[in-house]
């Protein structure tokens, strides 16, 4: 099935974008500490904010007008030329203003700050939309993993020490780049050339902008509780919490992956008129997920206090109950993905879509102010959660009038009892056992199969759907 293999390949996708600093981690963690890590968490928070800024919604909107427009190779193309040359001119004035603030407002950081700009000019080149629009995700995988492969031997060779930072943050820029100029080669047989009278790339300005308000909402919301935690704490307490929240965007990584590769089948569906596929569709991944998700939260939790100090090093013992604090954000975004991203999104329900992650952001700007001061990074993370129910809840309202919320969830206790039942058993054994390689895979292996059983005696619809699914493979 199309839309299965497209789930893995984006799944291992997004699995890689995270997976690449992660396996270094370990390594990185020590060599370059907390406080170096908190200063590189700090100044790539802010540039994120600019790319963002200059990449508007244009992701979001490239890959859903491509979709629409998947059989039209000529019309594709023209969309593709515009949207881009779009693209090109919104990232360099967001490259101007950055490089301005720099040196108008930064004294201690510049150098770092100067170093993080390689992130802004990837965007602007950054033509992945494209093929996800397209339900094409080998692609990228294929030639990411060749650039990430590259970099974590680099950066093994070359970061050292603390001294060594400036390193980290350029081979973290460079394989950025360079894993977005590699998408270019394949254009070639995908698209062609249409005279640039013909792009009016203003014409998307404006549907770009409108997704650009809740992707920009999505995104400050997610990175606003580093900047705040480095603002009121300190570079150690952001270091800490920087890699837990790693840790926890790995697992979200496999589940969010739908989301990608949803929106364009869905928009696809909704542009024949297809509603009744669209719905079960949504019911069907709404299950997946929350199958996915459950598991995915306790085990986390199961054994967070002993797994950060052991991955990360010594220093960093309170990245464990960090790890803890956040992970039930788990379910919520992926709860929210599959009513946001897959359903309100690709059927143009923007604006109910922004003003779920426009709360989002609010509640999480106020949870911070009234959690850092007092718990430091253990409040930034209980803010997340918060921020993320909210998101969950309002849109939850919104499609109460098209989706029925109850069938939604009515085999998630199923999931939750399996998931629950995991995490008492293998949280005993992560306290009697200690922490290393194997016994890690143990405790893995004991929870995957005591939740896997739970979810066979309880009669849970994933697993049908699991039969179906490798019954048509088979056949």
């Amino acid at each position: 099935m199309k839309v299965i293999r497209n789930y893995l390949y984006n799944a291992g996708y997004q699995i890689l974008l995270m997976i690449a600093p992660l396996v270094t981690t370990p390594y990185v963690s020590r060599a370059l500490g907390a406080h170096a890590s908190g200063i590189n968490t700090y100044t790539n928070g802010w540039v994120t904010v600019f790319y963002l800024v200059g990449q508007m919604g244009i992701g979001l909107y490239g890959n859903r007008e491509v979709a629409y427009h998947r059989d039209d190779k000529r019309e594709r193309s023209r969309i593709f030329w515009g949207i881009e040359a779009l693209q090109l001119c919104t990232i360099s004035i967001s490259l101007v203003a950055y490089l301005v603030a720099v040196f108008l407002f930064s004294t201690t950081f510049r150098e770092y700050y100067l170093l993080q700009t390689l992130w802004i000019v990837a965007c602007g080149i950054d033509v992945s939309w494209y093929f996800m629009g397209m339900e094409d995700f080998k692609k990228t995988v294929v030639r990411n993993t060749i650039v990430k492969l590259i970099t974590i031997v680099l950066i093994f060779t070359l970061v050292k020490t603390e001294a060594d930072l400036w390193k980290y943050i350029l081979l973290i820029g460079v394989a950025q780049l360079s894993g977005n100029l590699t998408l270019w080669p394949y254009l070639k047989s995908n698209i062609q050339w249409v005279s640039p009278k013909e792009w009016h790339p203003l014409r998307h300005f404006y549907p770009s902008l409108l997704l650009f308000i809740p992707t920009i909402t999505t995104q400050i919301y997610l990175v606003v509780n580093k900047l705040m935690l480095g603002k009121i704490g300190q570079p150690t307490a952001l270091g800490q919490f920087d890699y837990a929240d790693r840790l926890v965007k790995l697992v979200l990584a496999i589940l969010t992956a739908t989301g990608t590769v949803m929106l364009p089948h869905i928009a696809n569906k909704f542009a024949k008129g297809d509603l009744k596929g669209v719905r079960e569709g949504l019911y069907n991944s709404f299950d997946f997920v929350t199958a996915m998700a459950v598991p995915m939260m306790f085990g986390l939790m199961a054994i967070s206090e002993k797994f950060a100090p052991w991955f990360l090093g010594n220093g960093y013992q309170d990245a464990g109950k960090i790890i803890f604090f956040e992970a039930p954000a788990i379910v919520f975004i992926a709860w929210s993905n599959v009513t946001g991203d897959q359903y309100l999104m690709p059927i143009d329900r923007v604006k109910e879509y922004t003003v779920s992650v426009s709360i989002g952001a609010v509640v999480n700007v106020i949870a911070n102010i009234l959690l850092i001061p007092f718990y430091s990074a253990n409040g930034a993370a209980l803010a997340t959660v918060i921020a993320e129910f909210s998101v969950m809840a309002v849109q939850m309202n919104f499609v109460r009038s098209t989706i029925r919320r109850r069938q939604l969830f009515r085999s998630s206790w199923r999931y939750f009892l399996g998931g629950l039942i995991m995490f008492l058993v293998v949280n005993r054994i992560c306290d009697v056992m200690t922490m290393n390689i194997i016994n890690m895979a143990i405790q893995i292996f004991v929870g995957t199969v005591i939740y896997v059983v739970c979810l066979f005696i309880l009669k849970a619809p994933v697993i049908e759907q699991a039969k179906a699914v490798l019954g048509k493979e088979i056949k």
